[in-house]
């Protein structure tokens, strides 16, 4: 092979190399939507703003959306049937969390079952353009359910050092906020148990996590920690702090990962 030859080859898998590492770094958005919670603000008002904010999401247009948990307030046939219903006319792929109202504040297998069978995995993962996601069952980290936890926590620690030998930046989207305040504050009914938190805070910083997504407050809570940043957003059911009902647009590039609100339109707010 002539040096000219072999110069020309190297420049072609440099030029390749360089346009697969810029495809998978290409910039994109995506929507965070919170507790759509079907009977918590009123069943009939929970659905309408549901409806809105597919509608709102669809002109915008983003790769996907998460909800992070509470789909219904009152996890039955009729409530998941209307909400996956709504999900339907979502023109973009929509990914759910469970959350305490659809597995049960203490999940078992009646209720997991129930859930996986209606609406999906509790837990799975997924990439979009160099990016990972991962999304969690916050309840199998708030209570300790036999069996269930401990393959939960596996599959979450596996996942992530996987994602880690890839060199991807990873967003985890669950329901229950790690922490509300400090990462070393005590156990309350909004927030993870403070051993497990603290397992959790360490294996995303050792594992290249750079934002953690959730719900559960019903108000808008924005922390960071170790350059991670924990977001629970505004809902589109009841907001306990009277901001409007909305969601929030992540936009992410190669070197930034920032979010805005977006409130809903024609609805009393």
């Amino acid at each position: 092979m002539s040096i000219r030859l072999s110069f020309y080859l190297f420049f072609v898998v440099l030029a390749f190399g360089i346009s697969c590492s810029e495809k998978e770094q290409a910039s994109f958005s995506f929507v965070q939507l919170c507790d759509t919670q079907l009977g918590m603000g009123g069943y009939a008002h929970d659905q309408e703003t549901f409806r809105q904010a597919v509608k709102q999401i669809n002109e915008i247009n983003p790769d996907f959306a998460v909800i992070c948990g509470d789909l219904v307030h009152n996890a039955c046939d009729s409530s998941y049937a209307d909400f996956l219903e709504i999900m339907e006319g979502f023109n973009v792929p929509c990914h759910v969390a469970p959350g305490n109202h659809d597995v049960g504040n203490v999940p078992n297998d009646s209720t997991l079952s129930y859930y996986r069978r209606t609406i999906g995995k509790d837990y799975f993962d997924f990439e979009n353009k160099g990016y990972s996601f991962l999304i969690t069952n916050t309840q199998l980290w708030k209570e300790d359910v036999a069996d269930e936890s401990q393959k939960h926590n596996q599959w979450v620690v596996e996942t992530l050092e996987a994602q880690k030998s890839k060199n991807a930046p990873v967003i985890v989207v669950g329901h229950y906020p790690l922490f509300l305040e400090r990462p070393d504050e005590e156990e309350e009914y909004f927030n993870i148990p403070p051993t497990k938190r603290t397992e959790i805070l360490d294996s995303f910083k050792k594992n290249g996590v750079v934002a953690y997504l959730s719900g559960h407050t019903h108000e808008l809570v924005v922390n960071q920690y170790e350059n991670i940043q924990f977001v629970s957003g505004e809902t589109t059911s009841k907001n306990f702090d009277k901001r409007p009902y909305g969601f929030r647009v992540w936009e992410v590039s190669k070197d930034s990962l920032q979010h805005h609100f977006v409130p809903l339109t024609d609805i009393d707010q």
